[in-house]
């Protein structure tokens, strides 16, 4: 699974996002999709700031989160990050997070966003000079 990613942001775990039972809370590992999706939207040169440059931005309507394995305290992830569809207005990531040194599973997962205008708060299409940056970032054009 992890060679379908071209991309991936390391996170180191903090105490703070542990639980009573000394692993990561499990809703933190939205907290880290939500990271790796803006640390991706970056390294593809078309970053949040873009989005509000054309008057736009961008609502998650869907997002899950299958745990595979456990994450704890100081322990090092790599969340691994892809657009896997691109629609009219909508855009989906996946995510896979494994542990670094032994790289074990840690959760898979995906968001789906929405570009809306910012006025408006409708639904639009995904600008073009994003489907060319994911294009161009992910290959996809070879």
């Amino acid at each position: 699974m992890e060679n379908l990613f071209k991309f991936f942001v390391p996170v180191q775990v903090r105490y703070a996002e542990t639980d009573m039972q000394g692993h990561v809370f499990f809703g933190h590992y939205f907290t880290y999709f939500d990271l790796g999706l803006t640390e991706y939207l970056k390294a593809a040169g078309y970053d949040y700031s873009d989005f509000l440059g054309e008057d736009l931005d961008f609502f998650y309507v869907q997002a899950d989160c299958q745990y595979k394995g456990r994450a704890f305290f100081d322990d090092t992830l790599h969340v691994h990050v892809r657009v896997s569809d691109i629609g009219n207005t909508s855009f989906t990531f996946e995510f896979s997070i494994f542990e670094e040194t032994e790289g074990r599973p840690i959760a898979t997962g995906h968001i789906v966003a929405v570009v809306i205008n910012r006025d408006t708060r409708d639904p639009v299409r995904v600008p073009e000079r994003l489907r060319k940056a994911i294009a161009d970032f992910e290959h996809l054009n070879e």
